[in-house]
């Protein structure tokens, strides 16, 4: 957050994603912590996720990116959400749940600029805004949109960037024009934070930045990986030359050898896609992972070290092992998908720093 901050300037409002349980990390405490931090808002993906940040007592305003169904939006006027609503039917929707619940509801109109997801079109913009502003039970509270390139610097794409800007810049002015306040604008994600600060127009929306990770190769600002997966060895057999490991036997001891079993395995969000291409640290050394991922366990090649001893901590990913970025790189994927998937049956330890 603090890093963030002295990018964007003073200006901007800070909006946290807290959506998929905070990227894995833990809704609540992450919310909690990113307010003390300086975010003056929330964002989530649904309305089950607000809910649980209002029940834990969070108060500040909360922004639902994704479309709720129609049943949710009583509740989400109930709670005090904000909706981010790119449709006439949507809003109509939105307008008529608030009435019922006896709510002003907070609305902010979403344009389509070049992401191709949800929003109007940006020639549509100043209609929307008409329409929203003629429900007394809806407030429109921000106009936004989503830069689905904002993190590459290949010359296309940055001018695809540019052009998305300023269709969303001249979307805002035929607002206003029409005589509407656009409320919040707002469009940076975490790459337009790092690449584009003529997107950081009145509040920012950096998500995986907050996690440690960056989108963007050789980034303006050095984030550190928030999250550590930590487990402990509970089992140290030897295994002769020509003994296998695992289901459907994928690796044979070539030497006689010390085996390390852990209690992680893709039940709890270690890809089994891993097995035999992945290093674990150990008191600072990496170790390979051998044999097939289960869903509960899995194996580490200790080799003849004799130093490690059962009980022994494992860090499977961050502090000073890998990052969930190298671990996704092996998959092909993003460090999001990695965090987001660390299942919930795992424990959260927060170290407050």
């Amino acid at each position: 957050m603090q890093r963030i901050r002295e990018k964007v300037g003073l200006a901007p409002l800070i909006c946290a994603p807290v959506k998929a349980d905070a990227y894995g990390h833990g809704a609540v405490p992450m919310a909690r912590a990113a307010i003390d931090a300086g975010a003056s808002y929330l964002a989530v993906a649904s309305v089950d996720e607000g809910a649980e940040l209002r029940s834990a007592g969070i108060g500040v305003p909360i922004l639902v990116l994704s479309l709720p169904l129609p049943e949710e939006l009583v509740s989400a006027a109930r709670l005090g959400l904000s909706l981010l609503l790119g449709d006439e039917d949507m809003v109509k929707e939105a307008a008529f749940a608030a009435e019922q619940a006896g709510e002003k509801l907070a609305v902010h109109l979403k344009i389509d600029t070049g992401m191709g997801r949800v929003g109007c079109r940006p020639e549509a913009a100043s209609t929307l805004a008409a329409y929203i502003t003629s429900f007394p039970s809806l407030v429109y509270a921000g106009t936004a949109t989503h830069l689905s390139v904002a993190d590459s610097r290949v010359l296309e794409d940055i001018r695809y960037t540019k052009k998305q800007l300023s269709l969303f810049t001249k979307s805002i002015e035929s607002i206003r024009v029409a005589g509407f306040d656009p409320g919040i604008v707002h469009a940076a994600n975490s790459g337009a934070v790092l690449l584009h600060g003529d997107a950081c127009f009145d509040l920012v929306r950096p998500g995986i930045l907050l996690y440690g990770y960056s989108p963007v190769e050789h980034p303006p600002i050095t984030v550190e990986p928030v999250m550590e997966l930590i487990t402990r060895i509970v089992l140290i057999k030897t295994m002769r030359r020509g003994e296998a490991v695992s289901y459907g036997r994928t690796w044979t001891a070539s030497e006689d050898t010390r085996i390390a079993t852990i209690p992680v395995g893709y039940g709890d969000g270690l890809p089994r896609g891993l097995s035999g291409n992945f290093s674990v640290c150990i008191q600072r050394r990496l170790y390979p992972l051998v044999g097939r991922i289960c869903m509960d366990q899995c194996m580490i090649d200790l080799g003849n070290d004799t130093d490690i001893r059962r009980w022994d901590e494992v860090t499977i990913f961050g502090g000073k092992a890998r990052s969930a970025a190298e671990l996704a790189a092996k998959l092909c994927t993003i460090p999001y998908e990695i965090m987001c998937n660390i299942n919930k049956r795992v424990p959260r330890v927060y170290a407050y720093l």
